[in-house]
């Protein structure tokens, strides 16, 4: 992974093998920010997992095994109780066949590159914090 700066914006290029959450998690800890928004992604990635949150508030999972066009990727970062970056992303990728695959991303490992840009909230307090009766954190701001 290599990262440039411009005043709150970074440019995000991840490299074949790293994957999505761990690498955005990683720059979160080195550029040292609380809170971001992940304005846009595009790349080739494979082993996707992905799903959506069924009405009983539980994650279904889907697993896109093959190597497939990263054709939107947007989301957020902010930290856990515990100080932990947490990273938030919503993606849609596409097949060989041009078939439409989005949804929550559980994890995404580059193939060939990605490229995502970040908006730094540098006067923003975002924690993830747990949900009655649903798999999800909640966004709190104080």
């Amino acid at each position: 992974m290599e990262w440039t700066r411009s005043n709150e914006d970074l440019l995000v290029r991840i490299d074949p093998g790293e994957e999505i959450h761990a690498s955005l998690q990683k720059l979160a800890e080195e550029v040292g920010f609380n809170a971001a928004a992940i304005t846009s992604g595009i790349g080739r990635t494979r082993h996707n997992i992905y799903g959506y949150m069924n009405n009983e508030g539980i994650y279904i999972k889907r697993e896109l095994e093959n190597p497939s066009e990263l054709v939107s990727l947007s989301g957020n970062i902010a930290r856990t109780q515990d100080g932990k970056p947490f990273t938030h992303i919503h993606c849609c990728w596409s097949d060989d066949d041009n078939t439409v695959h989005a949804g929550h991303m559980f994890s995404s490992t580059i193939a060939v590159v990605a490229e995502i840009h970040l908006r730094i909230m540098s006067k923003a307090v975002m924690t993830r914090c747990p949900l009655a009766d649903v798999q999800l954190l909640g966004l709190q701001f104080s």
